[in-house]
């Protein structure tokens, strides 16, 4: 009864019933092998009478056969094999008494057998060739579709494009419908078609030995009046069924062609869900400048990305999605792109999707499995708190508030702390204490066209990430030059530069900004510290999009529950005002390395900073810090065991 109520599902799911259907059609084969195989041995019965003894011995193994067959779908098969398998008992109790018969078998043994394969089992293939013919119709005609360019559509092509895949969905689920009827009506025919013979075939033998098998009928009539129930109750649930599936089929068909129209979607975004499944067009490499996109069947199972190959009966993992971002993307003048990046960014995929409610849901429940809401005790409801404030985060600390492990010189960091928090740790403020209402969020950081130009006039000059030294390199950087890879998320006004928790909430404010606004994109640059300045560097470019002086950065920290969310508050003043009120504005960021770190580089450049008013507190400072060759600060180590500023940009951006 599962099994027939999982196909009744997968006429409406057709998109998620891949691997149910390839589990019909093996058993169907299977089915198909062992009837050949029960036929045989009934025809033989029939045919050589005078062997009967033999063949009744063949055949009551052959009955206990179907209990080893394993079907696929066997799962509710129990009456039928117990029944068959006292079939096998009596008929070894009869071997020596079937000799004759042949008429009686062949109009009740051999005949309904014979039927049950030629009309059943041949019904199957031929609906499985047409299944096939429009589903490879189905799938010509999504690629001519998919291939629409984004700009400068031409209607009437459009037009045709849209009604043929809609014609094509038509035909598909028609055949689809047809061939999902007819194999499960199968699981019901199979069982009579399993039993039936066998009746009808105990019935001839005991007309025939009605005066010699007195014992033997007495104890056989409640046996056989069981059976001819049981297949007359399955015949009765097939009855009912076939009749639901007409009346669902009649429902479907006459449904509008908009509904089998892509991009045609009428229910809103779900943006909490923490699982998904559906076809995707993914962009494969052919070549070195070449790709080709191929249309396949993904979900999402736990934090992974799974996908199913066309004839396969599960799914293989395709990418880890704990920690990894996703964002829109442009890509080869197609429509609903986004690209899945790894947390170390050495993989990524780009996937198209087939209508914009079927991208923003793809995007949204990625997201949503990347920052492991499925490992809740009710994901659900935390995915729908999350979309609701968009992010409600646990309030994250600094970098000098929990144990650094990995830290050059964990004693140091305490020092730091104390440098840091003089005031020691302040009651929680209220929200509107620390950012006003209504502050308005820049997303990215444009560099202004005049200030590119400057950059760039006089000889080209650019700003290297790498810490190699130069001739426009202040000799107050020499100290310490450190890059790590981030993306900007955003920046706000604040009203306190010398609050911990003004870092906070700023993040939790962009966050929730990009959040309900569905903004995924971000921008990746360089950051580089130095023991004066911070530096966010195109890394296309080399261009400086925007320095501050470290003397300015009030605070910095980072999130305690996702450590590559990180930022810093920098001090300002109004225009025209040297002496007036200082402004303060916070700049988050998302990190390929722990916050932590880049909070302890700041912090060693901030003491660097007041080292150089004393020679003798700096050469102290020097004497307490492991060093590089060319005299710089030593501070992190890379995956291959090399300082960061003395190696190559690869070991700086695999680190990162």
């Amino acid at each position: 009864k599962e099994s027939v109520d999982k196909m009744s599902e997968c006429v409406v799911f057709i998109g998620r019933t891949r691997s149910l259907l390839s589990v019909f059609e093996e058993d169907a084969g299977t089915l198909t092998d062992y009837t050949n195989q029960l036929l045989q041995s009934m025809q033989r019965v029939f045919g050589a009478q005078n062997e009967m003894g033999l063949a009744t011995e063949q055949l009551s193994k052959q009955l206990l056969e179907y209990e080893k067959q394993n079907f696929a779908l066997g799962k509710g098969d129990e009456e039928v094999i117990s029944t068959l398998q006292h079939f096998a008992k009596v008929v070894d109790e009869l071997n020596a008494l079937h000799t004759e018969l042949a008429t009686q078998m062949a109009e009740r043994m051999v005949f309904p057998m014979v039927q049950f394969r030629e009309k059943d089992l041949t019904e199957i293939s031929t609906l499985k060739e047409i299944f096939g013919i429009a589903s490879d119709e189905h799938e010509a005609a999504m690629v001519k579709y998919s291939r629409l360019p984004k700009k400068k559509e031409n209607e009437k092509v459009k037009a045709e494009v849209v009604s043929e895949v809609a014609y094509a969905r038509r035909k598909q689920h028609q055949a689809s419908m047809q061939y999902y009827c007819a194999l499960n009506a199968l699981q019901y025919r199979k069982r009579v078609a399993m039993l039936e013979p066998m009746l009808g075939y105990m019935h001839a033998q005991m007309n025939f030995f009605r005066k010699g098998m007195d014992l033997v009928s007495k104890k056989m009539d409640s046996f056989l009046a069981s059976v001819s129930n049981m297949t007359q109750s399955i015949q009765a649930q097939l009855d009912t069924e076939a009749e639901s599936m007409r009346l669902s089929q009649r429902e479907l068909l006459s449904v509008e062609d908009t509904v089998y129209m892509p991009d045609r979607d009428r229910d809103p975004v779900n943006r909490t869900l923490i699982q998904k499944a559906g076809y995707l067009n993914i962009r494969n490499k052919t070549g070195l400048v070449t790709t080709a996109w191929d249309r396949l069947y993904f979900f999402t199972q736990g934090g992974n990305l799974m996908c199913q190959p066309r004839g396969a009966v599960a799914g293989g993992m395709v990418l880890d999605l704990d920690n990894s971002s996703v964002m829109a993307v442009e890509c080869e003048d197609r429509r609903y792109c986004f690209q899945i990046t790894s947390p170390t960014g050495k993989t990524s995929l780009i996937l198209q999707a087939e209508s914009k409610k079927e991208y923003e849901e793809w995007i949204c429940t990625l997201n949503n499995i990347s920052r492991q809401i499925y490992l809740t005790d009710n994901p659900e409801a935390v995915a729908i708190r999350l979309n609701q404030t968009a992010i409600q985060a646990v309030t994250p600390i600094t970098s000098f508030e929990k144990k650094h492990e990995g830290s050059p010189n964990p004693e140091r960091l305490k020092t730091l702390y104390l440098f840091v928090h003089k005031q020691g740790k302040p009651k929680a403020p209220e929200p509107e204490d620390l950012i006003a209402p209504g502050t308005p969020i820049q997303f990215d950081i444009m560099l202004p066209a005049s200030e590119f130009l400057d950059q760039n006039r006089a000889g080209g000059r650019r700003t290297n990430p790498f810490g190699e030294t130069e001739e426009e390199c202040s000799a107050d950087d020499s100290l310490l030059q450190q890059v790590f890879v981030v993306r900007f998320l955003g920046s706000m006004a604040v009203r306190s530069g010398h609050r911990p928790e003004v870092i906070y909430e700023a993040m939790r404010q962009v966050l929730a900004a990009r959040a309900i606004h569905n903004i995924f994109r971000t921008t990746e640059s360089h950051l580089m510290v130095t023991s004066s300045s911070l530096r966010l560097i195109d890394p296309q470019t080399q261009v400086t999009r925007i320095s501050f002086q470290l003397q300015d950065v009030t605070q910095f920290a980072a999130h305690q529950e996702n450590g590559r969310l990180v930022g810093f508050v920098v001090e300002g003043r109004d225009w025209g005002e040297e002496q007036g009120e200082p402004t303060y504005s916070a700049f988050v960021f998302e990190s390929n390395t722990e916050g932590e770190k880049i909070c302890y580089t700041i912090s060693l450049g901030k003491e660097i900073t007041e080292a150089k008013k004393d020679p003798e507190a700096l050469a102290q400072l020097m004497k307490s810090m492991p060093l590089t060759t060319d005299g710089k600060f030593l501070l992190l180590e890379s995956e291959g065991g090399n300082a960061e500023n003395g190696s190559m940009p690869e070991d700086l951006e695999s680190e990162a």
